[in-house]
Formats: structure tokens, C-alpha cells, sequence
């Protein structure tokens, strides 16, 4: 009798103890999936007032390029993840006769909208810096056009010449809050910082002595970057307007994206500048370049090309240990909006299209008039 009490009572014992460690391990793999948030970020650069897919000196319809087009694939990334951010990296007013009929023949009136900035606010980027081609109209123009935007805009390496500080609001620290993948809300706070070529003081004198200096890339990156930390940013992002070479840097350094993945906590890096396309077989012999992910020295970094023709994708996963957020894991890519033949992968954003389409139509017109 008194065996088979205690068989019984061994038996209870190990039922109880397999029951608790079930539950532990569920609790604790629930914790740990908590802990997870899968975030996806988005970039365009270097669209130059590309907004339609139209070629203006050719008078025809070009479906690989255009904002209309690009549209489309950020309205399809957007709905493959459950959280998501959306940045421009700058050159986006000039390049095009719709830019500078807008400036030299129409001008912008007093509380109008330019109409790249009416297709951002459209499209709800989260923030935008802007790039060396801003600057060519001259800051009066830009300190108008850029009352326009809805997100913010953040410059850190350009400083006011007279007051010795920057001209542009350096960074913005993006109160966001994201779902893990057990469906819980977290509140993080995304860092966001830009920066443009200090070649500005020379492609731009006329527009620029006197008025504002350029400081070196890296150097205000490696100031501003603990300040944000020690402000609360999570993460940092960098939206550099600046191209990727792995030449020797120095203060004057007009492509510095590789050696501002040497800054620890820059976690992701957008680049624009250069038209290139990273990740890409331009750059398979960069050194410390992991082409296949996406990566410069273990950083996430993308490029994507110019005039609306690419969308840049970062799909990130974040993980929260001890209440501070880290990068675990990460992909680059790009994806474009027309195939090599130039035929269109994606439809046109026709909503866009008609918020843009009189500014376009106008200098479709004054074009004709010119005979062109």
C-alpha cells in the first residue's frame, strides 16, 4: 500500500513539474517575442523634380522615372509590414524643367505649396533632408518653399556664417510607437539626423559666403550623435546626402557614407548623392561591403538611384534588452519601378498624379510655347 502511494505520489509530482516547465517556457518565449519588433524603412533620393514619369525634353511619356511611379511600391512595402517609416534624402527640388519653371517663370506665391513638397506631405514621409541642389536657388527661395513640408526637415553639417550655429534644425528625435510580433505596442524614439556635402561653399559661393559654412560630415556626425542619445533616441538614423567611396577621409570628404559606418551608434544609414545603387555589383569590391545583405561594416546602408526610378527598402529587426533598443538583425535592397526594357513594373499613382498634374501642365505648356 505504501508503495503505491508513493508511485502516486512520484507521479503527481512529475505531472505538475512537466505542467510548470511548460508554462515557464511558454511565458518565456512569449517574453522574448515581446521583445522583437520587425520595422521596415523606406527611402527615396535624388529626385530632382522628377515627380511625373514624363520626359520634358523629349516631350514623351518615361515610366522609369517619376515620384508618381515610386509611389506605387511605397504604398505596396507599406502594406507587407506592420511598421514602417518613410524618408527622402534630399535633391529633390531641382534637376528638371518643371524645377525651374517653378522658380525662374512662376515662382512660388505666398502660402502656396511647392508641389514636391505637396507629394510628400501626400505620402506622409516621417522626415526629409534636403541636398546640395536646395541651395542652388539661393536660401531665400528655400527658407520659403520649406515652410511647405509637414514632416521635419534636419540638416546638421550647414551653420550659419554670422551666429556660428546650425541653419537648419540638426535632428529630430520621431516619438513613434510600433507593434512586436505578439501584437503588443511599444514606444520608441527615433533619432534622425542629415547631412550634405561641405562642397557646397564652392558649388554655391555666390549663393553662400557670407550667409552659411559647411562643416565636415563625419565630424558633426561624431558631435550631434551623443547628444541624441543622451536626448532618448533608440536608434539612430542618418540621412546622408552623401555618396559611398572608400578613398581615405578627410575634413572635405564629399562621399563619407563608409566612414559614417564607423560611428557606433548610427544604426542605419540612407545615402543619396551619387545616383548609385547600394546595395549593387558597382560596389562587390568595396572593402567591409556585405553586397548580398546590404551591410558597410555590418551597417545598414542604402542607395536608391535617382529621379523616383528605385525605392530603398531597410527591413530591420529591433530587440529591447534591459529598456534599450538594439539593431539584431537587417536587409537592404532596392527595388525599381521599371524593368531594363524601361516597361513599367508598378501603376501610376493617379491620386498623386492629379495633386501635382497643374504645375506639370504648366510647364508642359510654356515648353511648347518655346518650341521645344
Amino acid at each position: 500500500m505504501k508503495k503505491k502511494n508513493l508511485f502516486l505520489l512520484l507521479f503527481i509530482i512529475t505531472v505538475i513539474w512537466t505542467l510548470f516547465t511548460s508554462i515557464m517556457n511558454a511565458e518565456n518565449n512569449t517574453v522574448d517575442n515581446n521583445r522583437i519588433i520587425d520595422l521596415r524603412i523606406l527611402e527615396t533620393t535624388d529626385i530632382h523634380a522628377a515627380l511625373v514619369n514624363y520626359d520634358y525634353y523629349q516631350t514623351k511619356t518615361d515610366n522609369t522615372i517619376g515620384l508618381v511611379k515610386t509611389s506605387g511600391l511605397i504604398h505596396h512595402a507599406r502594406s507587407e509590414a506592420v511598421n514602417s517609416l518613410l524618408f527622402d534624402v534630399g535633391d529633390h527640388l531641382k534637376g528638371n524643367p518643371l524645377g525651374e519653371y517653378l522658380v525662374r517663370i512662376k515662382g512660388i506665391q505666398k502660402g502656396k505649396t511647392h508641389p514636391v513638397y505637396r507629394a510628400f506631405n501626400y505620402l506622409k514621409y516621417d522626415a526629409i533632408t534636403i541636398g546640395n541642389h536646395e541651395l542652388n536657388y539661393g536660401l531665400k527661395f528655400l527658407k520659403t518653399v520649406l515652410k511647405g513640408p509637414k514632416m521635419p526637415v534636419v540638416n546638421a553639417n550647414v551653420y550659419s556664417a554670422i551666429e556660428n550655429k546650425p541653419y537648419f534644425k540638426p535632428y529630430v528625435i520621431l516619438k513613434r510607437t510600433m507593434v512586436d510580433k505578439q501584437g503588443a505596442n511599444h514606444d520608441i524614439n527615433i533619432g534622425v539626423i542629415g547631412f550634405m556635402p561641405p562642397q557646397i561653399m564652392k558649388w554655391d559661393k555666390a549663393n553662400l559666403d557670407g550667409k552659411v559654412i559647411a562643416r565636415p560630415i563625419v565630424e558633426t556626425a561624431k558631435e550631434y550623435v551623443p547628444i541624441m542619445k543622451a536626448e532618448g533616441a533608440d536608434i539612430i538614423i542618418a540621412l546622408a546626402h552623401t555618396g559611398i567611396d572608400s578613398e581615405p577621409y578627410h575634413p572635405e570628404t564629399e562621399n563619407a557614407v563608409y566612414y559614417l559606418s564607423d560611428i557606433q551608434d548610427i544604426d542605419v544609414i540612407l545615402a543619396g548623392h551619387s545616383h548609385s545603387i547600394f546595395p549593387g555589383n558597382n560596389f562587390k569590391d568595396l572593402p567591409h561591403a556585405n553586397i548580398n545583405e546590404g551591410k558597410i561594416k555590418g551597417k545598414p546602408v542604402v542607395m536608391a538611384g535617382a529621379f523616383g526610378s528605385r525605392l530603398g527598402i531597410i527591413d530591420l529587426q529591433l530587440e529591447v534588452n534591459a529598456g534599450k533598443w538594439k539593431v539584431i538583425k537587417s536587409t537592404s535592397f532596392t527595388r525599381p519601378i521599371a524593368d531594363e526594357n524601361g516597361n513599367p513594373l508598378v501603376e501610376t499613382d493617379k491620386k498623386l498624379f492629379r495633386l501635382i498634374k497643374p504645375e506639370h501642365q504648366e510647364t508642359v505648356d510654356f515648353l511648347k510655347k518655346l518650341g521645344i
